[in-house]
């Protein structure tokens, strides 16, 4: 029986960026299915007790800088620090991805190039034509950003977040498999070692 791993993230998390590739490359080694989660961070941290970048205490904030530019160097890929868009409202974006879900597109490539956009190429993902480029990029139908303005996306992206809070998951990415939490892309490796060694998952 294949395995699955539930994946909640946001397009405006750069930790989500930085992990989305590896990550992917993960599962497919793995043969392991991935349910793609969008859900909105700001409610998420809300409900389960963080705070807003711009709330954080100055150290903090500091050393988010000096981990993004580890990680930039680690896994190999330009980032830009503080691009010109961000922050934003990510839920059309995010709901972008649940639309083409709903339609069965593979939301893999279509989160990537988003998440690409925000953190590389500078573009302005809370902008309805840039999104639609991307769409016409991908080869997507135009239609789907209307779909993502539905009432049905918005109903499934509460649901990610009901389903992200009754899994324990308080940020993006985090990667559940077996109803064992690994949050954060610096865990990739540790998802990596319970698919190989095929343990039962840890519990608090």
């Amino acid at each position: 029986m294949s395995r699955s791993i539930d994946y909640y993230f946001s397009v405006v998390s750069p930790w989500a960026f930085i992990g989305h590739a590896p990550f992917l490359a993960l599962a497919g080694r793995h043969g392991v299915r991935v349910n793609f989660l969008p859900v909105q961070l700001g409610d998420l941290f809300a409900e389960t007790g963080g705070l807003p970048l711009a709330k954080r205490h100055p150290a903090r904030q500091r050393y988010r800088l000096l981990e993004l530019k580890r990680w930039r160097e680690a896994r190999g890929i330009e980032l830009n620090i503080k691009p010109a868009h961000w922050p934003f409202d990510p839920k059309p974006a995010d709901r972008l991805i649940i639309a083409a879900q709903i339609d069965g597109y593979d939301v893999g490539p279509l989160a990537e190039r988003m998440m690409s956009g925000v953190w590389q190429r500078e573009e302005n993902l809370a902008d309805p034509a840039t999104l639609a480029a991307v769409l016409a990029e991908l080869g997507l139908p135009a239609a789907l950003l209307e779909a993502a303005a539905q009432d049905r996306t918005a109903t499934i992206y509460q649901a990610n977040h009901d389903a992200a809070i009754e899994a324990d998951v308080f940020g993006s990415p985090a990667y559940v498999l077996d109803g064992e939490v690994f949050w954060g892309q610096d865990r990739i490796e540790l998802l990596d070692g319970a698919l190989t060694s095929g343990r039962a998952p840890f519990t608090p």
